[in-house]
């Protein structure tokens, strides 16, 4: 986004500083433009010249922060609609719905979903607590939420069952939800004095904007918007009009992050549920809420969401090191590989379809593939063997290395660096490993 507060500076190496009278300096000016320096570096700009420039600059859709410690998210800070234009900045977050009479069960059922890929934790990160009328209750699921080391939103039927239970977490920085057209006052006030994030609803998208409208009037710009509508259609008609306002329409009143609650557009049906999951992880659902989740849905959804909600321009990699498959130990046969995810899942996979133990080797080839690793040199003989020298052959008694076949022309220059070593080459493509690994005599 164009710095639109430089015209104010009317920048040019001629020029004094409107705001401070002194010579500007380009170089610094271009910094600022580019988002390499925070115009706050300046030791001459006033305050209130900053605070406008700083709401200038900011992005279009707010950057919220909510939960404590290693439970703490950020949410929104978007500048593009498409992730090809730039890239999105916060990943969504998934949350499971409970209320103060189910929670223990669905804490216990979420819990089983915390697994690493490609050295990313992938788990539930939400609680969203409904609120049945009974203030007590509510604070006291509130409560087991936080034990469960989950990030909590609250969401609250009346003013008082929002204070206790935020009174009962506060320090663990939930989100208030439940603030509408009628009680926005009342929430505001609670939300504030706890120092939390306010999760506004509404019948429709207009009039959760009116709120807000209303609550940026008292100067709380802490919120978040939840956009489930009655239908299918309208929550995502709402979702798509909240970014493209912000985004593309300007309207910073739209830029806040989304709530999409799937338990209550889809309820009972865990499967529609799955479906519109993957569906709003594409189309701007910040924190998209569902009945429950199980592996089998983590596993697709989770792997969706790291797609999309990485930078384009920076593949995902996979953590160098040994990656023993099939049981293998010291005497299993070795194999090597690039660290480029998509590389590492289909060999790894393929070599434990076969069934025969093999130390699978990953070296640090800049996060590409196997032949672009190598005509980049991130994937050369020497790197291999410096790998296979300081980290595989004090721990391994097979001295059998299988390279990948599209790599052939490093074998002769690996047997020099590895003496005492016998290079195999691999089949060119993945489909052939099963087979090769069977008929292979080492």
């Amino acid at each position: 986004m164009a710095l639109k507060g430089l015209d104010y500076f009317k920048f040019t190496p001629k020029t004094n500083c409107k705001s401070c009278g002194k010579p500007t300096c380009m170089a610094f000016c271009m910094d600022v433009a580019s988002g390499k320096i925070e115009i706050g570096k300046c030791p001459h700009i006033k305050p209130e010249d900053l605070a406008k420039l700083s709401e200038a600059s900011a992005p279009p859709m707010k950057t919220i922060k909510f939960g404590a410690g290693e439970n703490e998210h950020s949410t929104g800070g978007e500048t593009v609609l498409f992730r090809h234009e730039k890239t999105f900045v916060s990943k969504n977050l998934y949350a499971v719905s409970v209320t103060p009479d189910d929670i223990d069960a669905k804490i216990a059922e979420s819990a089983k979903i915390d697994y690493i890929r490609i050295g990313e934790r992938m788990y539930v990160e939400i609680v969203f607590i409904s609120d049945t009328g009974d203030a007590g209750k509510f604070a006291a699921a509130a409560k087991k939420a936080v034990a469960a080391k989950r990030a909590v939103i609250l969401e609250a039927a009346s003013a008082a069952s929002a204070q206790a239970a935020v009174d009962a977490i506060k320090d663990a920085k939930p989100v208030l939800s439940g603030a509408n057209k009628g009680n926005f006052k009342e929430f505001s006030d609670i939300a504030t004095k706890a120092g939390v994030t306010l999760g506004v609803t509404g019948a429709s998208l207009d009039e959760v904007y009116d709120t807000i409208v209303e609550l940026e009037k008292l100067g709380n710009k802490n919120l978040i918007a939840d956009v489930t509508g009655k239908t299918i259609k309208e929550t995502f008609a709402n979702a798509v009009d909240l970014r493209r306002s912000s985004i593309s329409g300007g309207d910073r009143t739209a830029g806040y992050p989304s709530i999409v609650n799937l338990a209550k557009i889809a309820k009972g049906n865990i499967e529609k549920q799955t479906g519109l999951a993957s569906l709003f992880t594409l189309k701007y659902g910040s924190v998209i809420v569902m009945e429950k989740m199980t592996i089998a849905q983590a596993l697709a959804l989770y792997g969706l969401r790291q797609n999309i909600y990485t930078d384009p321009q920076k593949p995902m990699k996979v953590e160098p090191g040994i990656y023993a498959l099939n049981g293998a130990d010291e005497n299993a046969v070795c194999a090597t590989t690039v660290d480029f995810a998509l590389t590492y899942f289909i060999i790894s996979g393929e070599l434990e379809r076969s069934g025969v133990p093999v130390n699978l080797l990953i070296t640090d080839a800049g996060g590409y593939s196997v032949l672009t690793a190598w005509a980049a040199g991130k994937l050369t003989a020497g790197s291999i063997a410096k790998f296979v020298k300081d980290q595989v052959e004090s721990k391994v008694k097979n001295k059998n290395l299988i390279l990948p076949g599209k790599v052939a022309v490093l074998k002769g220059e690996l047997e020099e660096l590895l003496p005492g070593w016998k290079i195999i080459i691999a089949p060119n493509e993945a489909v052939g490993i099963v087979k090769f690994m069977k008929d292979l005599k080492v």
